[in-house]
């Protein structure tokens, strides 16, 4: 069997949730799969460094104007077809929603994440919604052979929204680098503690700065925490990750705070230094009003760092009762669940154990063999 595979999101330079689920999902399913023929594909001007991908499978690029091509799309004319440009397929999957035109009689399975953009406009730039709209979500759903998705919560957002019959979706859950599991040197810990200048104690939250993280509520709380913990002084919050859309009003909250010099940024995290930064914290806090799968919340499990979550959306399916869960809306309830993880060890390292324990059942190989199965069922 041919399959063809759109990788336009790893032309991104910094990797998303998307880029790091399509990547190591890929490279999971090109070493399954000895048996079908992989063709992957994207569009661009000017050559784009990918990351390294296997010298077997056969990468296809076009070089058409993204805005003429995407209209193109959008109309849903003839040509250019796809899987016609990638020499004839016989199933095409697209691992996040995109611009693509394909031939009636090419299987089509379409990986939806999330539908924040639906759930929470106000969360999303004009443009980006702009966007959203153009992609005419309900015909790529309607028109797609199999629905996958990363939770059971996205599943029911799919039929609720777009009234999908269920027997279209099927849940398959992201996994997890088994490079999180590996043991973390103290000279490694050192080596990350020293290059992005961290203190001996610190909250660590990581994720995009954008309003849908609900970083401002974090720094809220972490106002609320020192006011009220005057023994805590030396304990620092760390925000890691790159600037998004409107994460101007995240900086204010900074720069209003009266220990905006106990508040510190460390903008986008190379994967070389992620493992390491999540254990070296105290405590890992992701207070996001909505995700689709939530790949930190694992990652700091993984390293035995305990996570305090929002309780809505998917997180509290991915984290089951192994993370200590908040309402994102409530700041004071934010602040009180990292002062307990802070003050009692037992609550702290029950997290971690379960926390740990929860992260092992999170895989890219079982993700890789669940993809491959509906492939070859199709």
């Amino acid at each position: 069997m041919k399959i063809g595979v759109d990788i336009r999101s790893l032309m991104d330079k910094n990797f998303s949730g998307v880029s790091t689920f399509t990547y190591n999902l890929l490279l999971n399913l090109l070493e399954l799969d000895k048996e079908n023929k992989y063709f992957l594909y994207y569009n661009s001007l000017s050559e784009v460094n990918l990351p390294t991908l296997p010298s077997e499978v056969e990468v296809i690029r076009t070089s058409y104007p993204n805005k003429i091509f995407n209209y193109i799309m959008q109309k849903g004319l003839n040509y250019p077809k796809l899987d016609k440009v990638m020499g004839g397929l016989d199933l095409f999957w697209e691992p996040h929603f995109n611009f693509f035109n394909l031939s009636k009689d090419v299987k089509n399975v379409v990986t939806v994440h999330d539908l924040s953009f639906i759930r929470y406009r106000e969360f999303f730039s004009q443009r980006k919604n702009s966007w959203h709209k153009a992609l005419n979500i309900k015909k790529i759903l309607n028109d797609a052979d199999k629905i996958m998705t990363v939770s059971k919560n996205t599943g029911l957002d799919i039929m609720e929204l777009f009234s999908i019959p269920e027997r279209k979706i099927e849940v398959i859950y992201s996994g997890l680098e088994s490079g999180f599991f590996d043991e973390i040197s103290n000279k490694e810990k050192e080596r990350v503690r020293n290059k992005l200048g961290l203190a001996e104690k610190f909250i660590l939250s990581l994720s995009t700065l954008e309003p849908r993280k609900n970083i401002v509520s974090l720094i809220e709380a972490y106002n609320i925490l020192r006011r009220r913990r005057p023994d805590l002084r030396a304990v620092k919050l760390v925000i890691a990750g790159s600037k998004g859309w409107r994460y101007q009003n995240i900086i204010n909250s900074w720069h209003k705070s009266e220990f905006k010099d106990d508040i510190i940024f460390l903008g986008y995290i190379e994967d070389e230094d992620k493992k390491a930064l999540y254990s070296l914290a105290e405590v890992f806090v992701f207070p996001s009003f909505y995700e689709g799968f939530g790949f930190p919340i694992l990652e700091a499990m993984a390293v035995k760092t305990p996570v305090i979550c929002s309780f809505n959306s998917s997180l509290s399916e991915v984290a089951g009762s192994s993370a200590l869960l908040i309402n994102p809306f409530r700041v004071k309830e934010i602040a009180w669940s990292i002062s307990q993880l802070i003050d009692n060890n037992n609550l702290k390292e029950f997290y971690i154990k379960r926390g740990y324990d929860r992260s092992l059942n999170f895989s890219w190989q079982k993700t890789a063999k669940s993809y491959l199965e509906t492939f070859n069922s199709m």
